[in-house]
């Protein structure tokens, strides 16, 4: 388990975690989605780098207690799959982000999404969502739509090697996350 000594030492048994599981892009993929964040997006705060990633599921505050199970929960549901590949498919705007849609080319994407979500419902640590699981990173985050229509970076071929579980924390520099634990996926 990944967990920094400054995480760990700020989380006591009454504290709770916000959780999400997700996907961590490659550095190359991240390098070149900064460049077009910097040169496409306006009107908002842009999501930094190290920030950049494809949710699996979020958990929202949780117990200390229930880290192991979504741990756990992440690598039962990553165990033997290979690794997702992702194409950029547009950029589209909710009402407060900002994001980039993406292809599941093979549906590994789906297939790993849909397994952690069925363990932790299961485990009773989440609700699933009435709405399919939407492959997306978001890169904009904004309290009035600037309403953009940039024209998405060609990035294709999009292969996460591993999945992660993070804490997010709130700031009044937005969310901030750290890596708990990290759980590699098969070749792609």
């Amino acid at each position: 388990m990944i967990l920094a000594a400054s995480d760990a030492a700020s989380v006591t048994g009454s504290d709770r975690l916000r959780l999400f599981c997700a996907f961590r892009l490659p550095a190359g993929a991240v390098g070149e989605l900064a460049a077009w964040q910097a040169a496409s997006l306006a009107g908002g705060r842009l999501v930094a780098p190290d920030d950049l990633h494809v949710t699996l599921a979020f958990l929202g505050a949780r117990p200390p207690g229930d880290l192991p199970r979504v741990a756990e929960a992440l690598r039962e549901a990553a165990a033997g799959s290979a690794r997702p590949r992702f194409g950029v498919r547009g950029y589209r705007e909710t009402r407060s982000v900002g994001m980039l849609t993406l292809e599941d080319e093979d549906g590994r994407g789906a297939a790993i999404a849909g397994r952690l979500q069925a363990l932790l419902e299961e485990r009773g640590l989440y609700r699933a969502e009435a709405r399919p699981w939407l492959a997306h990173v978001t890169v904009l985050r904004f309290r009035e739509r600037p309403h953009l229509r940039p024209a998405p970076p060609a990035l294709a071929n999009i292969c996460p090697s591993d999945a992660s579980v993070f804490l997010s924390r709130l700031s009044p520099r937005g969310a901030e996350y750290s890596v708990l634990e990290s759980v590699a996926l098969g070749g792609g």
